[in-house]
């Protein structure tokens, strides 16, 4: 009798130690699967063109990188700073991890509001492997970058048809 007592009890303790482990392994796979580390640069500019109130407005591009666990999909991107507002006009871009997507975008200048070394808080819409979306940010460095490098001298020349004509 007590030999059963005794191997009922290791039994017990063996199948609540697995049980105890997987617990563990799923919930360490949940939270990996919804964990989002994210960077993102500019990627590239574009054509564009201004208008009589100095504001230029041009394509690009906007690198970002999954340097995160899990796969995750960006649906959406915006950002502002005076001057500066982005908003995203691609589809959405699955990203495995360490893999990087181009995500296409419309940037809006003022040529009025020189550009300050103030990064550019993007937002991004983040679907994560386990189906929830969350809103995240992260800054975005404009001065020097291709935007900034696109858009120097058409807003000059802006700047200077504002000048002639108010």
């Amino acid at each position: 009798m007590n030999v059963r007592l005794i191997a009922a009890f290791v039994v017990g303790v063996v199948l609540g130690g697995v049980a105890v482990s997987q617990l563990r392994d799923s919930r360490e796979e949940r939270e990996q699967n919804s964990s989002i580390s994210l960077v993102a640069f500019v990627a590239s500019g574009g054509s564009g063109g201004g208008d009589a109130r100095g504001v230029y407005q041009m394509a690009g591009q906007l690198a970002v990188i999954n340097a995160g666990p899990a796969p995750i999909t960006v649906r959406a991107a915006t950002g502002e700073l005076p001057g500066v507002r982005v908003r995203g006009i691609g589809q959405s871009r699955l990203l495995r991890p360490g893999g990087t997507g181009w995500i296409e975008v419309e940037v809006r200048i003022d040529c009025s509001i020189r550009f300050g070394s103030e990064p550019l808080s993007m937002g991004f819409a983040v679907e994560t492997a386990d189906g929830r979306v969350r809103e995240i940010s992260r800054p975005v460095a404009v001065l020097g970058s291709a935007w900034h490098r696109d858009v120097e001298r058409p807003c000059a020349h802006l700047a200077d048809l504002v000048k002639r004509d108010g």
